[in-house]
């Protein structure tokens, strides 16, 4: 299921001083990080703890040099002694490892030593032997064991015919036409990293865990989504899915629906407006936990968590008191508590969640498997017995297993040892308003104090989002280059409550400009940041705020805007999720009130640019469409900024840095961009 409510997006004086001198000559030109680093990178994803607490299976991501791709595999580590084994590391693309009830198999999603579609596999970890279970049209997902062992439920999108419109005249033997006509009717027809969408729906399936013939269970034109959820007696399904007339128009409005496994019959268990989603029933089967908001369309809401009976009686929320998003829900074994995960200032945390409300933190902070910029995330799982294992990190490392509170993995340190890296400390800044905001500056590797330095102001998307003290490939590269960079989370940033997350509610981009031209001014009065020295880049919602601030001041020497929204009514009207931008970041659709959309357009201020501006963007973006940045590198041009336009060749708007060597090359055209009009002195 698509949850719309997601990040859209899912920096004339002389220097007082010149940069630190570069390392050491004993250490080599090699001891900072590099671009071709980042094929030497791994981290871990997914971490799945055996039932008994003993093993935890995760995806291990690392960089095939030869196909440019990162390549997922699926590791064991033992518990008490950490010792690692490769469990499923043949050639093909092994993820999403899920034990059995008893811990005597694994479930995962391979593409197998050939290449072909994903299947099904299941390993039974006590003769090592593996086996296909599945021969599927098209990749399963959200994979889930039933209670007693014998069944594995799963999604899959089920193709089905489109729209007809008469037909081309009959084609002569062997001759060479063009194509046939491509007819779209639905009102989403195109997504972000997967291309336009084929007709079909995505429906819900049982097959033996020993192999067989799959059964679909559910049918229509109605799209099911996961997590899927079984009743400990093993009859009943529980899932998320918007089956009603309007579904495509009505995508943030889902309800948790239970699904009977013999007959196929399927019943609403909630009815109001919002999502809801996320169902998990307890180990008692006494109540189902789910998490949801009612939409009132503002930009950004935070999910709640609620439990309520396993017929759909007695909904109550349990985290009305914690102003925080409430992510992935567990239960423990005693069905007294449930395990969440949520992000607070910029760090993901688990926390335990009584029935009563009450909220402990138990683990974290969690640390996700992205690479490219330090955004929150993490995923964590929970044994029978409550012991925790979760993905950790820190702004040196990338993520790690680790399991109540001890790391097992160190997925890299023969690479980053020998490596002097930037070090990573908060900043932060007061507001006009008197707001505290918080940010993460990276200095350049063996930074002396005192030293003013070049500054890139580097700005997440979303804008619903947030950053942390976590690893990130772009500012270490930016700080080997000698620069500072400075990640801040200004105003509409998550993790810090509804109410700042909402500061910019219809009227972004905004007040966060100020937030963050107070951090930078921060950052100067530190006396590392050189003012005459300033550049600023931002990917996706950062890519709007970088075209604006450009539009605003004059007082960065360059730019690099990142996927960026240029026009918010050409925006609205071509990205993947359509009706997301006009329903909840305005309050009239575009030809109702486009004055509103224009005044709020990085492009109604590119008669201000004087700011040379690189422009950045994916070929196949369809969240923030490429035309978006031509429209902007065109203005520039007619106008005389200097700029240039940077395409990465299949990328979409989430995988702009999915391939290292296009990640790495990226890095390298924005510093080229910046060193073109950065300012040097002579010591």
């Amino acid at each position: 299921m698509i949850r719309l409510l997601l990040p859209l997006f899912l920096l004339a004086s002389a220097s007082p001083a010149p940069a630190p001198a570069p390392a050491p000559a004993e250490e080599g030109p090699t001891r900072v990080f590099t671009g071709a680093d980042l094929f030497n990178l791994e981290m871990a994803g997914d971490p799945q703890i055996s039932p008994d607490g003993t093993k935890v299976a995760y995806v291990r991501r690392s960089a095939d040099v030869m196909s440019d791709r990162m390549r997922p595999t699926i590791w064991l580590v033992d518990v008490r002694s950490g010792q690692q084994t490769p469990l499923v590391a043949s050639p093909g693309n092994h993820s999403s490892p899920r034990w059995s009830p008893d811990g005597t198999r694994l479930a995962y999603v391979s593409t197998g030593p050939d290449g072909q579609l994903p299947q099904l596999y299941v390993r039974w970890m006590g003769t090592g032997e593996a086996a296909r279970i599945t021969g599927l049209p098209q990749s399963p997902n959200s994979v889930t064991w039933s209670p007693d062992g014998r069944q594995i439920a799963y999604i899959m999108t089920v193709p089905r015919e489109g729209l007809k419109l008469g037909s081309a005249p009959p084609k002569p033997d062997g001759a060479k036409w063009a194509e046939p006509l491509e007819i779209i009717d639905r009102v989403t027809y195109r997504a972000d990293g997967d291309g336009y969408i084929a007709p079909g729906s995505d429906h819900v399936f049982v097959v033996a865990a020993d192999g067989g013939a799959p059964r679909q269970l559910t049918f229509g034109v109605y799209d099911h989504g996961g997590p899927i959820s079984w009743s400990p007696d093993g009859t009943t399904l529980y899932l998320t899915a918007i089956r009603r007339a309007d579904w495509e128009r009505e995508r943030n409005n889902s309800e948790i629906y239970a699904l009977d496994v013999t007959s196929g019959t399927i019943n609403p268990l909630t009815n109001r407006y919002g999502p809801d989603h996320g169902a998990a029933v307890s180990p008692d089967g006494k109540l189902i936990t789910y998490t949801g908001y009612d939409d009132t369309r503002r930009s950004n809401e935070n999910d709640k968590l609620y439990v309520m009976n396993r017929d759909g009686t007695g909904s109550r929320v349990l985290t009305a008191g914690l102003d925080r998003s409430i992510d992935d829900a567990q239960w423990a074994s005693d069905s007294r508590s449930i395990l969440v995960a949520y992000d607070d200032h910029g760090s993901r945390q688990v926390a335990r969640v009584t029935l009563n409300g009450r909220v402990t933190r138990v683990a974290g902070p969690l640390t996700g498997s992205g690479l490219d910029r330090p955004y929150t995330g993490g995923s964590f799982s929970v044994s029978h017995g409550g012991t925790i294992a979760y993905t950790g990190g820190d702004a040196l490392r990338p993520a790690d297993v680790f399991v109540n509170g001890k790391r097992l993995t160190r997925l890299n340190e023969t690479t980053l040892a020998a490596k002097t890296m930037g070090e990573v400390k908060m900043v932060t800044a007061k507001a006009a308003d008197g707001r505290t905001i918080e940010g993460w500056l990276t200095t350049p590797p063996n930074y002396q104090e005192g030293h003013r330095v070049p500054m890139i102001l580097e700005i997440h998307g979303g804008p619903h989002s947030a950053y942390g003290p976590n690893f990130s490939t772009d500012n270490q590269l930016y700080a080997a280059a000698g620069y500072a960079v400075l990640s801040v989370n200004p105003r509409g940033s998550t993790s810090y409550g509804n109410d700042f997350a909402n500061l910019i509610d219809k009227k972004y981009p905004g007040d966060d400009y100020g937030d963050l031209m107070a951090s930078v001014d921060g950052v100067i009065a530190r006396g590392i940041a050189d003012s005459a020295n300033l550049f600023v880049t931002g990917g996706s919602g950062g890519g709007v705020l970088t075209s604006w601030i450009v539009g605003k001041t004059d007082r960065f020497k360059a730019a690099a805007a990142q996927k960026p929204v240029i026009n918010w009514i050409s925006e609205a009207l071509t990205m993947d999720a359509s009706g997301f931008t006009s329903r909840y970041w305005f309050r009239k659709q575009p030809w109702e009130d486009p004055m509103e959309y224009w005044n709020r357009s990085p492009l109604s201020l590119v008669g201000n640019v004087k700011t040379p501006t690189l422009v950045i963007v994916g070929s196949q973006d369809y969240r923030t469409p490429v035309s978006e940045s031509e429209q902007y590198y065109t203005a520039l041009q007619i106008r005389g900024v200097p700029t240039a336009l940077v395409k990465v060749p299949g990328a979409s708007h989430g995988g702009l840095t999915a391939r290292p060597s296009q990640s790495a090359a990226k890095a390298a055209a924005i510093l080229a961009w910046f060193e073109k009009y950065r300012t040097r002195v002579t010591p």
